[in-house]
């Protein structure tokens, strides 16, 4: 369903953010695991993600105590350092040149910040449009928040992965397991020229199968370790241009197994392409 939107920018619950601005530190991380973790519903109860963060949390949440709040208690307690929070932001890009605007899924920790950008981004993962349902990415989620808290525990065992683009590690040392695990790739993400088995075939020498979003929900529901689908953030044939960020993300581990993204030229740009299958074969 559709997410009520907020126009006005006058507090965080609809702000239109222009990305994170600070950039975490390992104090931030080893401060985050003595915090207690607070999720901020969204302000529709009818919401896809209120529908399912509860007992996503319940099922997959192991690293810090946790409770579920509302917008008044986020503002009482967003400078408090006892707290971290885990919350859908909208976010822009200025550097983009474009309207558009992105829902994502963030980790933030308290900070004495004025604005909610400055706060300590830990990590923040592209849901969709903010124009798009958010049925399209709901199912998804579980598997989100098992790569959040895994990434955590990465940053802290290896402090010189913390910069501006942490994904970067993930492209680099996980596309070759692609070999042992079953891509599931939907037949809506993906471009014309390879949306039929036989043409994966010619590219992608290992596992793979098209599937419906209902299986990928299973798959991520069993946690099927032997499973990797496609994550894909583009506008859906909405009107605007922008974005396209196309993630490769275990099913039942807690991997990322390849992140990119492009900027729309034209209207076929908004899939999985023949030049991402090659990256990763």
């Amino acid at each position: 369903m559709k997410r009520i939107l907020l126009l006005a920018l006058v507090t965080f619950f609809g702000v239109l953010t222009y990305g994170q601005e600070h950039i975490p530190e390992l104090e931030d991380y080893k401060n985050f695991m003595n915090s207690k973790t607070l999720v901020l519903l969204e302000k529709n109860p009818m919401s896809d993600f209120n529908m399912v963060i509860r007992d996503v949390m319940e099922n997959t949440w192991t690293i810090t105590p946790y409770e579920f709040i509302d917008d008044a208690e986020f503002e009482a307690y967003r400078n408090n350092s006892d707290y971290s929070f885990l919350l859908i932001t909208k976010a822009a890009f200025k550097r983009d040149r474009t309207k558009a605007r992105y829902n994502f899924l963030s980790l933030l920790m308290a900070e004495r910040a004025k604005k909610v950008r400055d706060m300590p981004d830990l990590c923040s993962l592209p849901l969709g449009y903010v124009q798009v349902e958010d049925d399209s990415y709901s199912y998804k989620i579980e598997a989100f928040i098992r790569f959040m808290q895994n990434h955590v525990k990465l940053m802290l065992d290896d402090p010189s992965l913390i910069s501006k683009n942490p994904f970067k590690y993930y492209n680099r040392t996980m596309r070759d397991d692609l070999e042992n695990k079953t891509l599931y790739l939907t037949k809506k993400d993906l471009a014309k020229e390879i949306d039929t088995e036989s043409e994966i075939r010619d590219i992608y020498p290992h596992d793979f199968k098209i599937v419906e979003p209902s299986d990928v929900a299973q798959a991520i529901a069993d946690k099927r370790e032997d499973v990797v689908f496609l994550h894909k953030v583009g506008p859906e044939k909405t009107r605007i241009r922008a974005r396209v960020y196309k993630m490769l993300v275990g099913a039942g581990d807690p991997n990322f197994y390849y992140f990119d993204y492009e900027m729309m030229k034209k209207a076929q740009d908004d899939a999985f392409q023949e030049k991402d299958l090659k990256k990763i074969r």
